[in-house]
């Protein structure tokens, strides 16, 4: 369970069920039934399972599509012709744009295709077959190993399981991953060669590493040569409060300060920005990491969407436009998170049996049930109209030691839909609890 700590916006709850006399938890058990049955009466058919952007959210970014037609000069301000070949690299204005946008100079910036995940995927694969700037590739290697901050972002950990990478938990804490753990493994196994990373409003928890965490990341001496830190900062505009903003160190600038330039690979996209499936992703790195990455990046393409890259950068302008931009996604956003945070206060606080993040930013909040529980409660949503994250979903290979943590996803539906999820689920929550009180 977590600790309070109210700066951080975790929330702790006395053990008050675990307080209850057994026939007291009986009459509770015969209660919360009866509320069931009428709850599976209502028809709900809600989906919280993944972080994807309302149908409102989209809405925002209509006004794109008009920005480039038939009659519109598709040069890009070097006067390259966007509907050609060339930029493998993206176009100027682009990278300048996501540069800004992940705080980075646009020289160690690649623009790729609609999907950061695509890009992580092909920086994996490229290792695999390749190598890293010319170290063995992990393919020829008898173990390649990755750390694993958990809870953590599934699709992460996919595409490692996908290429028979060991994945190895690292605890997440409210301030990052545990270091201690990081460094003993990075600095001392030559066959750890990466480490999964959300660094800001991180999914699922919500949290942000801290200063400290950051520079440790960055002084860290790794066995292997070919380690390297893939820092997915998804979240990195993703604010949803312009008063409650988290801030992080700049991973690549604390690199180059501590002797390690190529140690860390940045991902980030505009998925979350404009569109999901149109969006634009890139990769920043040391320019030596760039080249490397580029070298392959000629044979695998001719160059990416170059017509996308204009469109966005004209109708974003600059980072100004993004930002501004995004404190409309928040005004969306906030609501339906505040819906699921004042449903879980009011019904499970003080209760003893869940505690949950309150973050400023991202797109998720992380439940911990009591262990043992998780994998019912999804169960018993899902039985009765509510799909969530399965449960285990966070952890690598699907499996959650505590069968405990469960990702609330509050973007697509509406806030009086999400307000309608949460009762359901918290019922879920009070009746697994209960029926595991009674086990004991």
């Amino acid at each position: 369970m977590y600790t309070i700590i109210p700066e951080k916006g975790l929330v702790s709850n006395m053990k008050a069920y675990q307080e209850l006399t057994r026939e007291e938890l009986l009459a509770l058990k015969e209660q919360l039934d009866a509320a069931y049955v009428d709850a599976k009466g209502k028809g709900l058919k809600l989906d919280m399972s993944r972080g994807k952007p309302g149908i409102s959210q989209l809405t925002l970014s209509m006004p794109m599509l008009d920005v480039i037609n038939s009659q519109s000069d598709m040069k890009t301000v070097l006067g390259n012709d966007t509907r050609n070949y060339g930029d493998l690299d993206g176009i100027g204005e682009c990278r300048r744009l996501l540069a800004n946008m992940m705080g980075v100079e646009k020289d160690n910036v690649v623009i790729c295709g609609n999907s950061s995940l695509n890009i992580m995927y092909d920086t994996v694969s490229r290792s695999m077959t390749k190598g890293v700037n010319g170290s063995t590739p992990w393919s020829k290697l008898d173990k390649v190993k990755f750390l694993c901050p958990v809870p953590g972002y599934d699709r992460h950990f996919k595409i490692t399981e996908y290429f028979g990478i060991e994945m190895i938990n690292i605890p997440l804490l409210e301030d990052g991953p545990d270091m201690d753990m990081v460094e003993q493994y990075v600095n001392n196994d030559s066959a750890v060669k990466g480490i999964w990373c959300v660094p800001k409003y991180s999914n699922p928890t919500g949290i942000s590493y801290s200063d400290e965490v950051v520079r440790r990341f960055a002084n860290l001496k790794p066995a292997a040569e070919d380690f390297r830190i893939y820092w997915d900062n998804a979240y990195c505009i993703h604010h949803l409060y312009d008063d409650k903003q988290d801030e992080i160190l700049n991973i690549l600038e604390e690199c180059e300060k501590a002797g390690n330039p190529n140690m860390v690979y940045i991902f980030s996209s505009t998925s979350k920005v404009s569109f999901p499936g149109s969006g634009v992703s890139a990769i920043a790195s040391s320019l030596e990491n760039i080249d490397f990455i580029e070298s392959q990046m000629t044979v695998q393409t001719i160059g990416h969407d170059k017509i996308n890259q204009l469109r966005h950068a004209r109708y974003f302008k600059n980072i100004d436009g993004m930002k501004e931009h995004m404190r409309k996604h928040a005004d969306l956003m906030r609501p339906k998170f505040e819906a699921v945070l004042d449903v879980l206060e009011k019904e499970l606080g003080g209760l003893g049996i869940g505690s949950w993040t309150k973050p400023y930013g991202g797109y998720f909040i992380s439940f911990d049930a009591m262990d043992g529980c998780a994998k019912a409660i999804v169960a018993k949503c899902k039985e009765a109209g509510v799909v969530l994250t399965g449960a285990g979903a966070t952890f690598p290979y699907g499996k959650d030691p505590k069968d405990s943590n469960i990702r609330i996803a509050p973007s697509f539906p509406t806030p009086e839909e999400m307000a309608m999820a949460t009762d359901l689920f918290v019922l879920c929550v009070k009746l697994v609890s209960v029926e595991k009180l009674l086990e004991a």
